[in-house]
């Protein structure tokens, strides 16, 4: 995974965000970074880069198991953010869904979506902690 320097940038950024959201958010940003790390280091575990056009199960479930956690806290933590991660997740777990059905996409198209569906699952925690902490700086907690 850490073969090229462009994994290692997408590595550092990841860590990045996930220590900005435990060290300035609330909860949801904590919870939501969390699965997020979990999930990237499973998704490490578990791929078969062997042959990209079989669906990979292990894959689908985890990132399926993410989408159902961003969805919860899109549903209960009354914040925009989840939203957006859970919009950005769903079309990861599509992508799952398409080579499932044989509608097999390149290996190049799976891993461009993937990729890009998680930076913007990034993007969405570091302005959602952002909010989050500027919220509290407004209010005095800070």
């Amino acid at each position: 995974m850490f073969d090229t320097a462009y994994s290692m940038i997408g590595a550092a950024v990841t860590l990045l965000v996930v220590a900005f959201a435990f060290i300035k958010g609330e909860e949801p940003e904590r919870i939501g970074a969390g699965a997020f790390v979990f999930v990237f280091i499973a998704s490490l575990l578990i791929q078969d880069e062997s042959n990209p056009s079989n669906p990979q199960w292990g894959l689908m479930a985890v990132d399926t198991l993410l989408l159902v956690v961003y969805a919860g806290l899109a549903w209960k933590s009354g914040r925009s953010w989840p939203l957006w991660a859970a919009a950005c997740q769903a079309l990861i777990v599509m992508t799952h869904v398409l080579v499932l059905l044989d509608l097999s996409p390149t290996a190049i198209a799976f891993y461009v979506v993937t990729n890009l569906a998680g930076y913007g699952i990034l993007v969405a925690i570091a302005i959602g902690t952002f909010w989050a902490w500027q919220d509290r700086r407004a209010a005095g907690l800070e």
